[in-house]
């Protein structure tokens, strides 16, 4: 009897042990980043207005504006589950406290290996006037265009044959077919990138503003170049250069414990 209680005694204590080591499941904040780049050199607010830039057309630019609006962020797990990042984000290059973007989230830790999210808004989140924020930072989409947001400003100067700066002003958003006929001009983005969270971390979401004026279409700025917003060949092209523009840059922190 006695060898009965020692042995029941040594199995509650390794149950007790075992259990006692056991973590509870751990949450960790998120951050994301956002870089610039023109064709792998970075670019950031000190760079505006500087005639550095030839576009695959052979036209030397300027950019002196650069905005744009990502949503509907989503980390799939490898099992398949996904966290939704609640929310939007305005990025202002010329404003450096925009160039991150801590979500009101927790995210659970684990092993993910997809990254998805939408540039611009989806067709149910991109309503009239819904996002006092973004009323105030003047980046309402006009209501004859199809009203909701802009997606992008990108405005600058380029020199033309002379050599004479002419404005440019890419702004992209809904698409107008015609009088009260439009299509959404969204693009949504999916990236396969392994990668875990076992604490705070940050991802690096780059864009390369070069891409908007090469892929597939090479961008005339002789032809394409201001009021731009109503003509539907411009904003088509626009998210077919979309296509290319943004990639996944560095996961940091996450394997570290």
């Amino acid at each position: 009897m006695k060898k009965t209680y020692l042995f029941l005694f040594a199995v509650l204590l390794f149950v007790s042990c075992n259990e006692d080591n056991k973590k509870d499941p751990q949450f960790y904040p998120i951050t994301f980043k956002f870089t610039q780049n023109w064709d792998g050199t970075d670019f950031t607010a000190t760079n505006f207005g500087q005639y550095d830039y030839t576009n695959l057309q052979g036209e030397t630019l300027s950019i002196t504006k650069l905005r744009y609006l990502i949503s509907k962020i989503i980390l799939t797990r490898t099992n398949g589950e996904t966290v939704e990042i609640p929310g939007y984000h305005l990025v202002d290059v010329s404003d450096v406290s925009t160039l991150i973007f801590n979500p009101d989230v927790m995210v659970l830790e684990g092993d993910f290996n997809k990254i998805s999210f939408v540039y611009g808004f989806n067709e149910e989140d991109n309503q009239d006037g819904a996002y006092q924020d973004l009323n105030a930072a003047n980046w309402n989409w006009p209501s004859q265009l199809g009203g909701g947001y802009h997606f992008m400003q990108l405005e600058g100067k380029y020199l033309d044959a002379s050599g004479a700066p002419q404005p440019f002003t890419y702004h992209n958003g809904t698409a107008k077919v015609s009088e009260g006929v439009f299509e959404q001009n969204y693009v949504s983005f999916n990236f396969n990138t392994d990668y875990s969270i076992n604490q705070t971390g940050e991802i690096e979401i780059k864009m390369n503003i070069a891409e908007w004026f090469k892929n597939p279409n090479t961008w005339d700025l002789n032809t394409f170049n201001v009021t731009l917003m109503p003509n539907y060949q411009a904003q088509k092209m626009m998210q077919e250069n979309a296509s290319t523009v943004f990639s996944i840059g560095e996961i940091t922190t996450f394997n570290e414990e």
